[in-house]
């Protein structure tokens, strides 16, 4: 099985008033062309190993391997562009740019990756035609529905043909019926050369994935696997 990222004993502490371990030693493996969503409670550690598999936070301790490479988390120029070549990621509050358009939303995380704004606008446009809001692409988010609201933020994590999408609870602010069409959205991504993640407290969708992990104590339980 080919993995694509490596988790080798991840701890992650906060010091508030008193010290708090929020993951402890965590050893996992996520392999390409599987979807793996990540079940708990509030506080179980959902988000932070989101925001360390993102880059955006990192370990108190422990190494993490992206394509056998290991990341040095305090080389943030170097993690920013693995980012923007590598990893998508969606947001339960979709944090779209209010003042700009949804094209011009998705198309600005092009820019991460090259300056060409031409090539940017032309792959925003076809992104947003497949996600089926090409009558809603010179809106402004104020006149987008929550779960067109949310496709967007979804064509906008994948403007730039990510291998790895993360998700934090991306449906979590939408009905019941919006959310299974944004969540069949984000199934369809899936393929053989990427690997999709995602935290969710809906059981529902928590039991579409192909492995289904629970954060118990600081540490990863697979409830289930369908991984051959």
């Amino acid at each position: 099985m080919n993995s694509l990222i490596t988790l080798n004993k991840i701890s992650k502490s906060f010091l508030i008033s008193k010290k708090i371990s929020v993951l402890k030693k965590i050893d996992f493996k996520f392999n390409l062309g599987k979807v793996y969503s990540i079940v708990g409670p509030s506080g179980s550690g959902k988000s932070t190993l989101l925001n360390i598999l993102s880059l955006i936070d990192k370990p108190t301790s422990g190494i993490v391997k992206i394509n056998k490479n290991t990341i040095n988390f305090f080389n943030s120029s170097t993690n920013d562009k693995i980012r923007a070549e590598k990893i998508g990621i969606v947001y339960q509050q979709n944090n779209l740019l209010p003042d700009f358009t949804a094209l011009e939303n998705v198309y600005l995380a092009r820019l991460a990756l090259n300056n060409n704004k031409k090539k940017a606008i032309d792959a925003a446009r076809k992104i947003v035609i497949k996600m089926g809001l090409i009558d809603r692409i010179n809106h402004y988010p104020s006149e987008l529905s929550g779960g067109e609201m949310q496709r967007i933020a979804i064509a906008r994590a994948l403007i730039n043909e990510p291998q790895i999408i993360l998700a934090d609870e991306p449906t979590g602010s939408l009905d019941q019926s919006t959310a299974k069409e944004v969540f069949n959205v984000l199934y369809k991504l899936k393929n053989s050369n990427r690997i999709i993640i995602y935290a969710t407290h809906n059981r529902y969708f928590a039991n579409k994935a192909d492995c289904k992990l629970e954060m118990i104590d600081g540490n990863i339980k697979t409830i289930n696997a369908r991984i051959k």
